[in-house]
């Protein structure tokens, strides 16, 4: 699939499923989560959702298992708001601050080229 498009889809899966966390959920494990990054495989079969957890570890294991729990409803959801051929599997995964920043630094080296050189 075009890489454009797969970043496109990415980033609108991101913006749907932080909605549907936040506000249509009615799991309160989950209302703290924050969706950070959308990862589509070229294939469409998989999307891994990295998501800002709670700092403590109680939280962290139960928003997971909320997650989990609510993973064909949000599934489910998605396919019903962003009428995709084939709509991935979802898997979710704590982000760390380092795979946080990576869309930022794409953005500035993107920036970066864009620049005229002097």
């Amino acid at each position: 699939m075009d890489e454009l498009r797969t970043r496109r889809v990415s980033e609108t899966m991101r913006e749907e499923l932080s909605e549907l966390i936040r506000f249509e959920s009615a799991d309160p494990r989950i209302h703290t989560v924050e969706v950070s990054e959308v990862i589509v495989s070229p294939d469409m079969r998989r999307a891994d959702v990295l998501v800002m957890l709670p700092p403590k570890d109680e939280e962290r294991t139960a928003a997971l298992a909320g997650l989990e729990a609510a993973r064909h409803y949000l599934r489910t959801q998605l396919m019903q708001r962003l009428h995709l051929y084939r709509m991935p599997e979802l898997r979710f995964r704590a982000a760390t601050d380092a795979s946080a920043g990576v869309p930022l630094e794409r953005l500035l080296r993107r920036v970066r080229r864009g620049r005229p050189r002097e």
